[in-house]
């Protein structure tokens, strides 16, 4: 079976670079490798659903689930420095450019760790938004098992913001918000993209 990002430890060769991204206005330097999600730019679907973001009026932190090697995270926690970022993945190889790429742009307000979905994230608090661009291959059950985990750990009226393909499953997985959500908005739909803001 062929290796996949979501791997937790990538038995890839390790080929580093580092290249220059604009975000939110930031322009930051991003060092990726082999074996962790699109290494060679950020990729369209992260693109939209960094545009498309707003921050809940509650307070808490933000959690970026499976951070690759960091540019949601990185570009909220920049834009927002008000605010902690939790950052996590599963591949052991993201978090280690992740914890790099916010060293080397100089970002404080992030906690990155290696997780499986939610699993390690911090007990009892309070979790304003999660943000995830969500491991397709994975397969529809653990996809969906980690929204019902979202939705658990979510504050009051804290929002689970999802980008993912039209073609991939996002009618599904809108259908699968609302059995559990207050109120689901399809806040952007862009070359087959959807960004799906679920509120709780």
């Amino acid at each position: 079976m062929s290796e996949h990002y979501y791997s937790n430890k990538p038995q890839t060769d390790s080929k580093p670079r580092r290249w220059k991204f604009t975000l939110l206005g930031f322009e930051f330097v991003f060092e990726t490798d082999a074996g962790v999600f699109s290494k060679s730019e950020v990729d369209f679907g992260s693109r939209v659903l960094i545009d498309a973001f707003e921050m809940p009026e509650i307070s808490g932190v933000l959690l970026d689930v499976g951070c690759g090697y960091g540019p949601i995270g990185l570009s909220l926690a920049k834009a927002y420095p008000e605010r902690i970022v939790h950052m996590m993945d599963i591949n052991t190889r993201a978090v280690a450019l992740a914890e790099k790429n916010a060293q080397v742009n100089g970002i404080q307000n992030v906690q990155i760790f290696e997780s499986d979905g939610l699993a390690n994230v911090e007990v009892g608090i309070q979790v304003a938004a999660i943000l995830t661009n969500p491991p397709i291959r994975a397969g529809k059950d653990t996809v969906f098992k980690f929204y019902d985990e979202a939705y658990n750990m979510l504050a009051a009226s804290g929002e689970l913001w999802v980008v993912i393909q039209k073609k991939q499953g996002a009618p599904s997985t809108v259908s699968h918000l609302e059995e559990m959500f207050s109120e689901v908005d399809v806040v952007e739909k862009k070359k087959g993209y959807w960004i799906i803001r679920a509120t709780k």
